[in-house]
């Protein structure tokens, strides 16, 4: 009843903001700790489901570095990182799809439709959603507020990839089946490639691509 009776609190104070929001695109980033922690996955799922029912239409963005780096452990890979970006080489790559794209994926959305709410998982890869270009450290030092001058001219960084550009009307269709897309950061470059891609610019690429309210 205790349990209730918050939630009940909760939705009063929230008034104003679900009015000012309401049927508005809201992308969601997801990543870190609550990715991890059972109570905080479940916690996630409520709020997104929440959400819809009061008349907002989320789009979920996610991440997945430490199962990224857990399943290259179990597989004897050592993860590699430089200047905070993950050195993704083939081998790695291949990991990052599996564990991003099937594990992942498929468990928020599992997750979120067992709440409630009609979630459908997928990759930046399917039907073009992102298009991706190779990583440059010029552009990745402004969006990222990293320091230029301690990136090293001559390090390679392999299939680290940036958002070239998102086909919006993917996600326009799930939205108008009223079901909430639920997309793994990654794409496809010009040259066929797979690259991965940093989770928060493909959620900012999202947003802008949608006309989010808010992110």
């Amino acid at each position: 009843m205790d349990e209730l009776i918050r939630k009940a609190n909760v939705l009063v104070e929230a008034l104003p903001y679900i009015r000012a929001f309401a049927g508005k695109t809201v992308v969601l980033k997801y990543g870190g700790k609550a990715m991890t922690d059972p109570a905080l996955k479940e916690g996630f799922a409520t709020d997104v489901v929440l959400m819809k029912y009061v008349g907002l239409s989320p789009v979920v963005v996610h991440g997945g570095g430490p199962q990224i780096d857990q399943m290259l452990k179990r597989l004897a890979i050592e993860p590699k990182f430089r200047q905070g970006v993950r050195v993704t080489d083939e081998a790695t790559m291949e990991i990052v799809e599996m564990v991003l794209g099937g594990t992942i994926n498929k468990e928020i959305a599992s997750l979120i439709s067992r709440h409630g709410a009609k979630a459908v998982g997928l990759s930046g890869k399917d039907g073009g959603l992102i298009q991706a270009k190779p990583f440059t450290k010029a552009e990745w030092a402004k969006k990222l507020g990293a320091d230029l001058s301690t990136w090293g001219e001559d390090e390679d960084y392999g299939l680290v990839g940036d958002v070239q550009a998102v086909d919006s009307s993917i996600l326009k269709n799930l939205q108008a089946t009223n079901a909430i897309p639920i997309i793994a950061p990654m794409g496809v470059g010009k040259d066929g490639r797979t690259y991965n891609i940093n989770a928060d610019l493909v959620a900012g690429a999202v947003a802008a691509a949608l006309g989010a309210e808010k992110l």
